[in-house]
């Protein structure tokens, strides 16, 4: 796949800043200048690590959906530095040892700038050495705390989407105050689900809660009766995160297990990307509630910006493909291509990116950015990004099942989010 629109566009300084201004992007600390002289018209390749086939395949098609929509935004506007933004799609299969051999692939065969788009966290954990053996830049859009943690380097970065450690911590008040103390929690036996086990229980704990029970599922599994009765009958509520094709499964014979007799529950919304809410089977879910990162039926305060993204990713306002109402899009992660696209496209700009030659420089103009406005390149919301960690910070948000649709419920705020450094990759070398 490839996004071939070249424009030929001569932009002058005060034109990249103020299409910067306009667009919302990333602002950067004091001492980087802009750099806006295009030196060359060939295109900046940019390598599109996708899960095309294996559990991550629903991600992955809307995951390209977006980010060939953001790059026709980027050249539609003039490119980034005056150049064509070209999208090189390789499909990792969702599997970490295919991860590294793609990223190789863009290095070796590909020749391209960097590397962008990974969601599941063990691939990103399989990849990032190997990109940064290469020194290619590797910009995920996960949500493991596997940046942050600082256990990969500093040619990974993740601007683009919060991670899993500030979302529940930011989340486990509101289940702790209104849903109950007693949780038992259902997540997928891999890094992403290990994040939620560990800092979902140290965050519920500060509530005053308690885990009564850790339910880890195999990412392969198929059929989930088996798990429901190891929930103790003393559980308040339950919190569950399922990824993968099997997802409609679980949750069906979650409430074929319970009936109407079911405890409180609060999902990440992870456990229903891509499935309809109205899907029969599905109807015990009213009342309950959901973390999701970008909400997606379009809500009463629904800012213009979230209308753009909207249309140009073709999503209507129940969060489907506008050309197919039974294709529902992962709206509440998807949105993290569109925003890391521009974070490049802003990085580039910032540090007068050519090539290869050039990628210090953009990730430390990356590094140097702060203050993300809600704007149309972040029409999830305004975030904070921390240059130290690598790591972006941002609103989260709760929904809740009402007639069929994810009505808003509660946003937190930036701050909520927010934990101390536990690594600084700027002291890093390249």
């Amino acid at each position: 796949m490839a996004i071939k629109k070249y424009l030929d566009v001569q932009p002058t300084r005060r034109n990249v800043l103020t299409g910067l201004a306009a667009t919302g992007a990333a602002t950067a600390l004091p001492g980087f200048t802009p750099y806006v002289q295009a030196q060359s018209a060939a295109p900046i390749r940019i390598g599109f690590q996708v899960h095309r086939t294996g559990i991550g395949a629903a991600y992955g098609r809307w995951y390209d959906r977006t980010t060939t929509a953001a790059a026709k935004v980027i050249n539609d506007a003039g490119g980034i530095n005056g150049r064509p933004v070209e999208i090189i799609a390789e499909d990792d299969g969702t599997d970490p040892k295919r991860g590294a051999e793609v990223i190789e692939k863009f290095a070796t065969h590909h020749k391209a700038d960097i590397a962008f788009g990974t969601l599941f966290s063990h691939v990103v954990i399989g990849s990032a050495p190997r990109a940064g053996e290469l020194k290619m830049p590797y910009f995920v859009v996960s949500e493991g705390h596997h940046v942050a943690s600082g256990m990969l380097n500093r040619y990974t970065l993740q601007p683009g989407i919060t991670d899993v450690k500030s979302q529940v911590q930011a989340m486990a008040p509101f289940v702790a105050d209104n849903l109950g103390k007693k949780v038992t929690m259902i997540f997928p036996d891999f890094a992403f689900g290990h994040d939620h086990r560990d800092y979902f229980s140290a965050a519920v704990e500060a509530q005053g809660g308690e885990v009564v029970a850790k339910i880890a599922i195999p990412p392969t599994e198929t059929s989930f009766t088996k798990y429901f009765p190891k929930i103790p009958r003393n559980t308040d509520v339950i919190y569950h995160v399922m990824v993968g094709p099997a997802v409609l499964t679980f949750v069906k014979e979650m409430g074929e297990f319970f009936g109407s007799s079911r405890p409180e529950i609060f999902g990440f919304i992870d456990s229903l990307e891509a499935v309809d809410l109205k899907t029969p089977g599905l109807e015990f879910l009213e009342g309950t509630y959901f973390w999701e990162g970008n909400p997606r039926y379009a809500q009463a305060n629904q800012s213009e910006h979230d209308k753009f993204y909207r249309a140009a990713v073709g999503v209507d306002q129940n969060g489907a493909s506008v050309s197919d109402g039974k294709d529902v899009s992962t709206y509440a992660h998807m949105f993290g291509c569109w925003e890391t696209l521009h974070i490049i496209k802003a990085g580039m700009e910032a540090s007068g990116y050519q090539g290869p030659s050039d990628r210090a420089k953009l990730i430390e103009a990356v590094e140097a950015m702060t203050n993300m406005p809600l704007s149309q390149a972040h029409p999830q919301g305004a975030k904070m990004f921390n240059g130290k960690t690598h790591q972006v910070f941002g609103h989260q948000y709760i929904t809740q099942v009402k007639g069929g649709r994810l009505e808003l419920a509660h946003t937190t705020s930036i701050e909520d989010t927010m934990y101390p450094d536990e690594v600084d990759y700027t002291s890093q070398s390249f």
